[in-house]
């Protein structure tokens, strides 16, 4: 029985993901590092450290700086990061998102942030959403970034749920992999292909009507 739901934040409850590539972008550019689409598109929905490395190994930097140095360098871009979601609103909500939290609260049902940003109560404020929810994951209580499913394992426990009580939304590939791994129900936000493993898929937020997940959830067994 459905009882809980688990959202990723940038890319689900609002398009932050954009700041965080333009911050990361920008970070590279600043080491001699020019990044892809597709390599950029590769940090949503991972940890600020993760994102920092993978950005070194892609230009053949991984060696190259100290631990102290990595810290420096992700410190700037949160400070950048920071400041460009200062200027977000309730308009910075993505379609179809208040519709589903006005359902699920007319279900009584829990709900839950499992982001890596340590910056989502900031942003949940400036969206005017944070009262929508019972819990938000600490990232700093994490040991291991997405795909591993320790995040969603501890939204769902913060809710005090049981995998097959919850349905968890994400956008990236890394996340609906942890939501897998969890043994939740996973619903997929954008490509198809990518998202390949979810137990449902839209193209967008837009698209998203709660009463026809739970049909596809409540039949999956």
């Amino acid at each position: 029985m459905l009882k809980g739901l688990l959202f990723d934040l940038d890319g689900v409850l609002t398009n932050s993901a954009k700041y965080h590539l333009s911050a990361w972008n920008n970070l590279a550019n600043e080491l001699g590092i020019t990044l892809t689409d597709a390599q950029l598109d590769q940090l949503r929905g991972i940890s600020r450290m993760d994102s920092l490395n993978m950005i070194l190994k892609f230009g053949g930097q991984e060696d190259k700086y100290t631990e102290a140095e990595k810290e420096k360098f992700a410190a700037e871009k949160n400070a950048k990061f920071v400041e460009q979601i200062q200027k977000m609103t309730p308009e910075d909500i993505l379609p179809g998102i208040p519709q589903l939290l006005k359902d699920a609260k007319a279900q009584n049902l829990k709900m839950a942030i499992a982001s890596a940003s340590k910056n989502a109560p900031t942003i949940l404020n400036k969206l005017g959403i944070m009262d929508e929810f019972d819990g938000i994951v600490d990232p700093s209580t994490l040991h291991r970034g997405k795909p591993d499913p320790e995040i969603y394992v501890k939204a769902q426990e913060l809710l005090d749920l049981k995998a097959d009580e919850v349905i968890s939304f994400e956008d990236a590939q890394a996340g609906v992999e942890a939501i897998k791994a969890a043994d939740q129900f996973a619903v997929g936000i954008g490509d198809k292909e990518l998202l390949k493993e979810a137990d449902y898929i839209v193209a967008s937020t837009a698209e998203l009507k709660l009463s026809e997940i739970e049909e596809v959830f409540n039949k999956r067994k």
